[in-house]
């Protein structure tokens, strides 16, 4: 899908008389502001326009089978109704996308991919699932809405009138709201509690609408989603995770099954023998200063790595980032400095994640 075909991309234009010009593009970056976005999400709820990613949907005899073969993650152990994150990795071990299974039937199961891999993902998906099995593209039927927040479970159900109390954390189900049945789903990607709505692309704007219409929720961009998944420590495509970069490398080895055959494995086996040339480390810098993407880091005036997440915390007050380093600095306490041309800002290497207060599993 086109990022500008959002099914709302109207509503966002909407908004510009409230909160003010974001531009007309795509997805606004913030429309109230970053940190009172972020901070909202952090104590009542708000929504984020995803209708960007990707969805496939893959079926057929033996489609686990064929799908375990693709992922890092054990797909043929995931229960029904339940979905798993993981990887699809190249031949080399590196990372072709970073994505979410849903497992519908014991032989059906939705992909959830990122938007700018879409069509990478898919023709890879297409390289090595065998003909008997279904691959269909659904990403501009679908539109997903995210709901993320501490008070999004009884917003949900006051607002579509739907009991998701039964949901557990990496879990989905059916719903009757908007005169259809929609997948809702509770992964999440803030650290707060938070839900997945897919409903079809014409139900979109209604959707956005109905949500809005309550008073504890309100819209937040793409900067604001940033800075709450920085938070958690967890990856973006195209900073953490590349065509050239492992999830070993990147402390995320719990979502890769090494008991199972699967592409590149071999190649993850023989990095974690030979010994891992990179790690991804979390650290704090000593003022409220935002580390920025690209900046070199140093450790005794010698460069170690480069960071490629950066950004002033909301919720605690000082500046946090993530890079890859040499690993022998990638220890708790290790003090580094991180520089451009014109900034050096101390900082140092902590354990992940920067927010533990959460109401995410709650």
């Amino acid at each position: 899908m086109d990022i500008k075909k959002t099914p709302l991309f109207e509503e966002h234009k909407k908004l510009e008389a409230k909160f003010g010009p974001f531009g007309g593009w795509d997805m606004p970056i913030s429309y109230s502001g970053i940190i009172q976005e972020h901070n909202w999400t952090r104590k009542s709820a708000c929504i984020f326009d995803i209708c960007h990613m990707g969805e496939f949907i893959i079926s057929g005899p033996k489609a686990a089978e064929a799908l375990n073969k693709i992922v890092t993650m054990n797909v043929e152990e995931i229960p029904l109704k339940s979905c798993k994150y993981g990887f699809m990795l190249n031949e080399t071990g590196g990372v072709i996308d970073d994505l979410i299974v849903y497992k519908i039937e014991a032989d059906k199961f939705m992909m959830v991919v990122n938007a700018a891999t879409t069509n990478k993902d898919l023709e890879n998906l297409k390289k090595h699932l065998p003909e008997s099995i279904s691959l269909e593209n659904i990403s501009d039927n679908i539109a997903k809405i995210d709901l993320q927040g501490p008070l999004s479970r009884e917003i949900i159900q006051d607002v579509l009138s739907v009991d998701v109390s039964s949901l557990e954390y990496y879990t989905f189900s059916s719903y009757n709201f908007l005169g259809q049945e929609n997948i809702i789903s509770r992964t999440g990607y803030t650290g707060e509690l938070g839900f997945e709505i897919y409903v079809e692309v014409d139900k979109a704007v209604e959707l956005w609408g109905k949500l809005l219409s309550d008073e504890r929720v309100k819209p937040a961009g793409l900067g604001a989603r940033d800075t709450l998944r920085l938070e958690m420590s967890y990856p973006l495509y195209g900073h953490e995770l590349d065509d050239n970069t492992g999830p070993l490398e990147a402390g995320l080895k719990m979502f890769v099954d090494l008991e199972k055959d699967f592409i590149a494995k071999d190649m993850l086996l023989k990095s974690q023998q030979e010994g891992l040339k990179k790690r991804l480390v979390c650290f704090k810098v000593n003022s409220r200063r935002a580390p920025r993407n690209g900046y070199k880091i140093l450790k005794d005036n010698n460069e170690i790595g480069a960071v490629t997440s950066g950004s002033f915390s909301p919720s605690l007050g000082y500046g946090i980032g993530m890079g890859y380093i040499t690993p022998e600095y990638k220890d708790a306490g290790t003090q580094i400095k991180l520089t451009d041309s014109k900034v050096q800002l101390e900082a140092e290497i902590i354990k992940r994640p920067f927010y533990k207060d959460g109401s995410l599993k709650k």
